[in-house]
């Protein structure tokens, strides 16, 4: 297995992330490239796995918060060549460690179909009578 790093960044090469983007079936046709760096200095804290050999992004995570009280994790993806070598799980750390260090201790996400084993691993659990919801989509005039 290659050597990885996890970095937290403010920036990086939008080319990768897209790349991550679309590796989670996340990227859309209409979403705007330049708006990347905006998304990734805004969240509370991203961080990408580097593959230290080709200093490429093969995997990333974020948290978005208002850095007081609560913490949301999302787009964790890793490259599928990269899968199960515990990069996922670095990631996940990495970030529930940034929010310790800030005193947050609220911390959710929403796993997405098949992911749920790798969550329950890590300490996640289901939220007992609670349901999450989404805002419905407006259609474009």
């Amino acid at each position: 297995m290659k050597e990885i790093e996890i970095k937290l960044v403010k920036e990086w090469p939008s080319s990768e992330i897209v790349n991550l983007y679309k590796a989670g079936n996340w990227w859309k046709p209409h979403y705007n490239v330049s708006e990347l760096s905006k998304l990734i200095t805004n969240s509370f804290v991203f961080v990408v796995a580097i593959d230290k050999t080709s200093q490429k992004a093969i995997g990333m995570g974020r948290v978005i918060s208002d850095g007081v009280s609560d913490a949301y994790i999302q787009d964790v993806i890793v490259l599928p060549e990269y899968r199960y070598h515990t990069i996922g799980k670095q990631i996940i750390e990495t970030l529930i460690n940034h929010c310790h260090n800030h005193h947050i201790e609220w911390i959710g996400l929403i796993a997405e179909p098949g992911s749920i084993e790798f969550y329950t691993s890590l300490e996640f659990q289901r939220m007992k009578n609670h349901i999450p919801m989404l805002l419905k989509q407006r259609s474009n005039p």
